[in-house]
């Protein structure tokens, strides 16, 4: 397939999708007048309308573009941990930790996690602590945009930083307006959309079945043995059985931890519609962690990972292989789809995070700020989307430029230390009737610890490579921070035993 062919073809459908955009941005926009609006939205939508918005932002661009790369590199093994283990452990983590956090969330009217963290603990600075943590989580916006250059990159034939920067300036600009008001309309469009996509892409392998499953994996194994065994010693990421599902498990549990997943819940208005909108968000994800599966059909298209002589990056691999493989009316529906998948989750990082920099870093620590009409505090909000703006389009550059094998470590890497810090004080704020800020505290700053310096201090044996998997750091990260505040609460508890002991006895 000549990918010229998709130049006009792309541009036509780019700028029908941007009509469909800011049309219900637009009427979102019309109800949006306060904070609370745009973080939560002013209608009342249906627990499946939610459910579905919920698996556009947990599965993005790193589920349909970027992490198929990694499996067509390393083969069986990153199946098994990416569509199988992982989403598992998710799913039932999804269903616990949700219903925990709207009931909490409801009773203090928290619009964001750093609200829910303050509030549940009594303490202002906590709630600070967590949207300056936040900022972590522009390494998945910047996934998600480096993710869209490289498909439309393919498709337009223009360098991927123009794209990008395209990108980012349409996207950031229609959300500085609607908000949850449009941001679930728009998901629940693209999550239908994401649908027919993962469908079309499954079944585009099946000519490599013509022999059977057996007859696949032998194609598989003609170009590396590697590629069909369930660990890959070769690899930076599949390595042994502890990175394939120990890591995974904890990374499952503990990703749902996150601003855009854990809050969705709390736009549903009754208690009744939980279990529709989990049925309906994990019914879906459980096709779109599948896709991954198109990373090995994509192998089996360039067997030797080169296109034309040239190393291919496994972040161009599925681009590539949609060009290379579709028609151009299958493969511009395709496309759709994975923009689709990208933008959704971006939508939702960006409405989680400039409502946490702009209502729980700025305004909660400024009385000038806190005093301002809702038409300027929905002004300065904009101006911080702005500068997020600014900020992806610096990191994005470099990640599109000299990307440390993919960039999805660098967004691993962000991502997981976020939600190391936050999964102990979220899991005890949900299930303890008492709270400990100086347990929650600990166990916060003891993840973050633990994970850049096992990260970046090359500590323990995984830890030896030119590329490091952040999954073995935020593992130990994880289960170091649960440890800690364990303990904290033990010794915390025995010493106000001793107190009232002590008490009674005088």
């Amino acid at each position: 397939m000549n990918s010229s062919e998709y130049i006009l073809p792309t541009i036509g459908m780019l700028a029908v999708l941007m009509a469909v955009i800011l049309y219900l941005v637009f009427r979102g926009a019309k109800k949006t007048t306060t904070m609370s609006d745009y973080a939560l939205g002013s209608f009342a939508f249906s627990p499946v309308a939610v459910g579905l918005a919920l698996a556009a932002s947990m599965t993005s661009a790193a589920t349909f573009i970027i992490n198929p790369g990694l499996i067509g590199l390393y083969g069986i093994s990153g199946v098994i941990s990416y569509a199988i283990v992982l989403p598992v452990a998710a799913f039932v983590s999804l269903v616990v930790l949700t219903k925990r956090f709207r009931a909490h969330g409801t009773k203090v009217k928290a619009l964001t996690m750093a609200q829910w963290m303050g509030k549940r603990y009594d303490s202002k600075g906590y709630a600070t602590f967590f949207s300056i943590l936040s900022v972590l989580l522009i390494t998945f916006i910047v996934l998600i945009v480096v993710g869209l250059a490289q498909l439309l990159s393919q498709s337009l034939q223009v360098e991927p930083i123009i794209v990008m920067i395209g990108i980012v300036a349409f996207v950031f600009t229609y959300m500085m307006f609607g908000g949850a008001n449009s941001l679930v309309y728009t998901n629940t469009i693209q999550a239908v959309l994401m649908l027919i996509v993962a469908i079309i892409l499954l079944a585009s392998g099946r000519n490599f079945f013509s022999d059977g499953i057996a007859g696949f994996m032998d194609q598989l194994a003609a170009i590396s043995p590697n590629l069909v065994k369930t660990t890959n010693p070769e690899s930076f990421l599949f390595r042994d059985y502890f990175e394939i599902i120990v890591c995974q498990i904890v990374i499952g549990i503990a990703i749902v931890c996150q601003p855009h997943i854990i809050t969705k819940s709390l736009i549903l208005t009754k208690e009744s519609q939980v279990n529709k909108f989990l049925a309906a968000g994990i019914g879906t994800m459980v096709i779109f962690f599948l896709v991954v599966i198109v990373g090995l059909y994509a192998r089996l298209t360039f067997p030797a990972f080169t296109l034309d002589g040239t190393p291919i990056k496994p972040d161009q691999l599925v681009p590539l292989y949609i060009v290379e493989h579709f028609k151009v009316g299958t493969g511009l529906v395709v496309t759709l789809g994975l923009i689709a998948a990208g933008i959704s989750t971006l939508e939702g990082l960006i409405q989680s995070l400039s409502v946490t920099f702009t209502s729980d870093l700025l305004i909660a620590n400024s009385p000038k700020l806190e005093v301002l009409s809702d038409r300027k505090k929905i002004r300065l909000n904009r101006m911080v989307i702005v500068v997020l703006a600014l900020i992806t389009i610096a990191l994005s550059t470099r990640q599109i430029l000299e990307p440390e094998l993919s960039v999805a470590i660098f967004a691993q890497n962000g991502v997981y230390a976020f939600f190391s810090a936050a999964f102990f004080p979220l899991v005890m704020g949900m299930f303890s009737k008492k709270t400990n800020a100086g347990a929650a505290i600990a166990s916060s700053l003891t993840a973050l610890v633990v994970h850049f310096s096992v990260y970046y201090g090359n500590i323990g044996s995984y830890m030896q490579n030119p590329v490091n998997n952040p999954a073995i750091a935020a593992t130990f990260a994880i289960l170091s921070s649960v440890m800690v505040g364990l303990l904290w609460l033990r010794f915390s508890n025995s010493n106000e035993t001793f107190l009232r002991t002590e008490s009674i006895k005088t």
